[in-house]
């Protein structure tokens, strides 16, 4: 909505004016809990919510998103596989924030678990006065009695860690306990810990994560813990982790000096520490059969043979427990088309999920009595995304699901060589006999084809408004997913929006991973404009082809996304006629510096690098918004304890498009974290105000 100019320019009086302010009238917004600032996003909320929420069909799309993200029948997807128990997050209308429950796995498998609840997040928040949300729990294998549970209050990145014991269905009495931080966290046995959290000042990193792994024994004060691992504050993190192989705890330290590199050490013990021969960019997967399982991220020469970027390797780790050089072996090199996203082992099975021209494949590997590795692939529905959950050690079982935009998600237990079973197939939400679906490729600036998948409802005719979503970044390939769970929980606004007569567009353009590493770094650093061109190609190729018109076209962005919309309508102001941007970065001068923006750097460049700030310039969202320039409608959500992306960017990028007299939307929920909403009353919120704001903006003409 357009906000008069006045009240805008009435903002800009500053309490102090320091030379940064000078520069920057805005910086106040980054006071997150600012008196003044949140006068202001309450002020925007309301306007927000005074013109969407009267809309006519309002009401009726909030509720009825409500009801199909409470609706009981969903997926029950396996947290963690325990031994020969399956744990699972249960969220509906009556808990909110969830149940954590537990099954056995022969009751989970056969689709008739039998579960006991362990922890009512509701209750425990109701009864400790606090607003508590998931944050996971690490059990302690093999025995998976002990877990260290996660909660966070409001949803931020901080948590709050607790001993729970799993037989009594109670939080110990005077067992370990960390307080509110961004803390990793490892069992070493059931009486030690390597915690990684908040030790004062300079314990963090520049990025805000913990950088001094100490080991913490029970029975003693977390001040008296030992150091056993210290990175330095210029490294993002140092983080704790252990997986269970071949009936063996294999304990690690990752010490990550920037968000792709890092130093990966085998933890035998104090004063006990092994580097693995691991490259600095390569991604450990799993432990299999004695040998660590990792993915390669460049091309690793091992003797005369160089293995590709993309390609899964096995090391020995007997090897590297013994301090013997450890040569790669090759397990599974990606064919041109394919990348390879997700692995996980069993006890006889190496489970891989890859896609292929972003469509998902499960393959199960096992090792010959040659040494050599057998590939089968796995007859699950072609042309679907696919996710590789977990897999079950000693019953040799993968879970996995399987949907499409038009197919509702199913849950199968695969064993190799035999016929995936269906643990759970959800009815359909909708009547997909309705909508088209289809991949297509538009071409970039460069040449490159990019994909992306179009719905349509059938019997429309000629060009209609239409819904880009999509990210560009950080190796995160976009993948299709059910109309009712439109990506990065904007929950039905997919279908809502297609039900309706308009075209719905998932982009997979470069940046993310959805063709392996080459993808990813196509646009990093000092090419991220290709991400900008690859979008800006799916929207022309959406008008040549007669799908939309120019200007009817919306794109939707979070996070990294926040990047791509607002840097793409920066530069096409004219070709885009609404924008949605979630929980954005958008002042790229001052990313490096709010909460844990200088872990990004290895992503974007670091802008007090003059070389690197003249790429970075180009494209900057809040430093290229320009006076004089009629952009869009943008709507930004947000959340005020999103600790990781700061709120301030989004609320800078309000302010000035208001200032220079463009139409903004705004609502900034208080809880909820990166992912905003803290449940599903506020995630349908806020599929309902999207809805209502596409339907005035690109439909009714309305700013």
């Amino acid at each position: 909505m357009y906000r008069p100019i006045l009240s805008v320019a009435a903002l800009l009086v500053t309490v102090a004016a320091t030379p940064p302010a000078a520069e920057d009238p805005y910086l106040w917004l980054e006071e997150i809990q600012g008196e003044r600032a949140l006068t202001q996003v309450k002020e925007w909320n309301a306007e927000t919510e005074g013109v969407l929420a009267k809309m006519p069909r309002y009401e009726d799309y909030r509720q009825r998103a409500k009801a199909i993200l409470d609706d009981e029948q969903q997926i029950a997807a396996p947290e963690d596989v325990l031994g020969d128990r399956v744990t699972n997050l249960w969220r509906d209308a009556k808990n909110p924030r969830g149940l954590w429950r537990i099954a056995s796995l022969d009751t989970y498998v056969g689709g008739k678990p039998e579960w006991r609840v362990l922890i009512d997040v509701d209750a425990l928040g109701k009864k400790e006065g606090k607003s508590w949300v998931w944050h996971g729990a690490d059990c302690l294998a093999p025995d998976y009695t002990r877990c260290l549970v996660s909660l966070s209050p409001g949803g931020t990145d901080a948590d709050v860690v607790r001993e729970f014991d799993i037989t009594t269905g109670q939080f110990v009495d005077g067992g370990f306990t960390i307080p509110e931080a961004k803390t990793n966290v490892d069992w070493v046995d059931e009486n030690s810990l390597l915690v990684v959290t908040d030790y004062g000042p300079e314990s963090l990193t520049t990025s805000g994560y913990g950088r001094i792994a100490k080991l913490w024994k029970r029975g003693t004060p977390l001040s008296e813990a030992v150091t056993v691992m210290e990175g330095a504050k210029t490294d993002v993190s140092v983080s704790p982790f252990s997986v269970m192989g071949d009936d063996k705890r294999w304990t690690f330290l990752n010490k990550g000096e920037t968000f792709w590199t890092g130093e990966l050490w085998l933890y035998q013990g104090p004063g006990k520490l092994i580097q693995t021969p691991l490259p600095e960019d390569a991604d450990f997967r799993d432990v299999f059969d004695g040998r660590l399982i990792a993915s390669l991220n460049s091309p690793l020469t091992a003797g005369s043979e160089t293995l590709p970027a993309g390609a899964i390797v096995a090391y020995s780790l007997a090897d590297i427990a013994a301090g013997r050089p450890a040569a790669p072996e090759l397990v599974m090199a990606p064919s041109e088309s394919q990348a390879i996203e997700e692995v996980a082992a069993s006890d006889n099975v190496l489970w891989v999920k890859a896609l292929d021209d972003v469509s998902g494949k499960l393959f199960a590997l096992t090792l010959g009595e040659d040494g050599s590795w057998n590939r089968a692939p796995v007859s699950l529905e072609p042309n679907m995304t696919v996710h590789l959950l977990d897999a079950a050690g000693e019953a040799d079982l993968a879970f996995a699901t399987v949907e499409g935009m038009l197919n509702p998600p199913a849950l199968y237990a695969v064993k190799a060589g035999a016929t995936p079973r269906v643990v759970q197939a959800l009815p359909a939400k909708f009547d997909a006999s309705q909508f088209t679906v289809e991949q297509r490729f538009a071409t970039s600036k460069d040449g490159t084809r990019i994909p992306y998948f179009l719905v349509r409802k059938k019997g429309v005719d000629g060009a209609v408004p239409a819904l880009i979503h999509a990210y560009g970044g950080f190796r995160a390939a976009q993948t299709p997913t059910y109309l009712t769970q439109q990506p990065y929980r904007a929950g039905p606004l997919g279908l809502f929006w297609v039900e309706e007569g308009n075209a719905y567009v998932l982009a997979n353009i470069r940046g993310g991973g959805e063709y392996g590493p080459r993808w990813h770094e196509a646009a990093l650093l000092e090419n991220r404009q290709r991400s900008f061109d690859d979008l800006h190609a799916v929207a022309e190729h959406l008008v040549s082809t007669g799908v939309s018109p120019k200007g009817k076209i919306a794109i939707s962005g979070r996070s990294n996304g926040g990047v791509l919309v607002g840097a793409a309508v920066n530069q096409r102001p004219d070709l885009y006629g609404a924008v949605i941007s979630g929980s954005p970065l958008g002042d790229m001068k001052r990313y490096h510096k709010l909460l844990a923006g200088a872990s990004w750097v290895g992503e974007y460049g670091d802008p007090d690098n003059p070389e690197q700030w003249a790429f970075i310039s180009k494209y900057s969202p809040y430093q290229n918004i320009e006076k004089g320039v009629g952009y869009p409608p943008v709507f930004f959500y947000s959340s005020t304890l999103d600790d990781r992306v700061h709120p301030g960017h989004a609320r800078k990028m309000a302010a000035r498009l208001e200032e220079y007299g463009n139409p903004v939307y705004f609502h900034e929920y208080m809880e909820g974290g990166h992912s905003v909403g803290a449940d599903h009353a506020e995630d349908a919120k806020r599929a309902a105000l999207l809805t209502a704001f596409l339907n005035r903006v690109l439909v009714e003409g309305e700013k």
